[in-house]
């Protein structure tokens, strides 16, 4: 445990620090409160406490790897129990603060984009800068407050940077609950926002989990999931699902899936934009989070016409660049495949038919495969399936 933030274990040999001698600490409950405060102040949405106790969903996440679901990524599996015993990743860990914080910007178009099939879906959240500075930055600062009232205590501020359950730390925080597609919901809020996490080693009073399940009947997410990647209630099988397929996955992307993936050239939101509690979704104040280069609404073939060099540029600073340029031409010349005949669509991949890559190669003859077949049957492409369900379009609501 250290005393500010760091990427570096306490085992690579940080000292650990204690809180400030208990005679000088404010009433738990009132730290708490004065966390909530701030944390709204720094542009989270929500805050809430809980101690390391996550056995039930260690057994939930081992029969998830026994069967398979985590597919590619193997970092899953590593690390032992440090992902479900937050004392073994951060030795002196008692208590997590958890933090959401809304990321969807206003006036985004999101389900008309996926019926406009010559234009690139991009999951919402990967539409501005990337999220985990920013969000690790506030966390710090967050901490550095309460450090200035009461001194030294031992944090470490996380945001899917390491093996920690953050949806099951926000559940037993308080957050939300888990929906059928196994994303933390907020009855307020929807699930278009961003988890983040301190651990700490101060004796905060914890919050109620939130045990209510608030979806009932409703399995829009599991019928309109394009892959049927939602296996069961509240399990899913990346294998199936396009977020997986599309940002996980290195190597060729099944043909399965290819159709499936319609326009999606980065992440899949359709269970959360089909889900009723996302018409509860406030737009985000952050202006990070707003869209860079157009990549709301871009079409297909631009994007795919980048050079690697203009690749690199557009996505500097985003979660995009991940991918990298190689796997950025795959994704696209799937959605380049599924789209309506276009002759500058078929120049676009015949340009790339000699390209070094045999996976971008491969993935480029089979759009051009399609392509003609559209052309040769005058095929119509048909309207995503959240146009299907009646959902015309979700755009954020302004903040409160």
């Amino acid at each position: 445990m250290t005393t500010a933030f760091t990427n570096t274990p306490a085992s690579d040999g940080v000292n650990p620090s204690t809180a400030s001698d208990a005679a000088h600490t404010p009433d738990p409950a009132e730290m708490a409160e004065k966390l909530r405060l701030w944390a709204r102040e720094l542009g989270f949405q929500q805050l809430g406490i809980t101690d390391t106790d996550l056995d039930a969903h260690e057994a939930y996440l081992s029969r998830w790897l026994e069967a398979g679901h985590h597919g590619e990524m193997d970092y899953m599996t590593r690390h032992g129990t440090k992902r479900t015993r937050p004392a073994e990743l951060e030795p002196g860990t008692i208590r997590i603060i958890s933090v959401r914080m809304d990321y969807l910007p206003p006036e985004i178009e999101s389900t008309r984009v996926l019926g406009q099939p010559e234009r690139a879906y991009v999951a919402r959240y990967a539409l501005g800068r990337d999220y985990h500075k920013l969000i690790r930055k506030r966390l710090t600062q967050l901490a550095q407050k309460l450090q200035r009232e009461i001194g030294d205590f031992g944090f470490r501020a996380f945001v899917d940077s390491a093996p920690v359950m953050e949806r099951a730390l926000a559940q037993k925080a308080g957050i939300g609950w888990f929906g059928k597609n196994a994303m933390i919901l907020n009855p307020q809020a929807g699930s278009l926002f961003f988890l983040g996490e301190l651990y700490t080693d101060l004796p905060l009073p914890v919050d109620q989990p939130f045990e209510r399940d608030h979806c009932g009947k409703c399995s829009r997410c599991r019928t309109w999931c394009p892959t049927g990647a939602i296996v069961d209630d509240k399990v899913i099988d990346a294998r199936r699902c396009i977020s997986y397929l599309t940002i996980e996955k290195h190597g060729p992307i099944p043909l399965e899936f290819r159709r499936a993936m319609g326009n999606r050239v980065f992440g899949c939101d359709d269970c959360q934009l089909v889900c009723p509690f996302t018409r509860f979704t406030r737009a985000t104040r952050e202006k990070d989070f707003a869209p860079r280069h157009a990549l709301d609404r871009a079409r297909l073939v631009d994007l795919f016409n980048w050079s690697e060099p203009e690749f690199l540029t557009h996505t500097e600073g985003s979660a995009i660049r991940r991918l990298g340029y190689e796997r950025w031409l795959r994704n696209l010349a799937v959605g380049l495949g599924n789209a309506p005949f276009n002759e500058e669509i078929v120049s676009a991949l015949r340009a790339r038919l000699a390209w070094p890559s045999d996976m971008v190669r491969e993935h480029v003859r089979w759009a051009l495969t399609q392509q003609y077949q559209k052309r040769d049957e005058d095929h119509q492409t048909g309207s995503a399936p959240l146009i299907e369900a009646g959902f015309d379009d979700i755009i954020a609501r302004q903040p409160a």
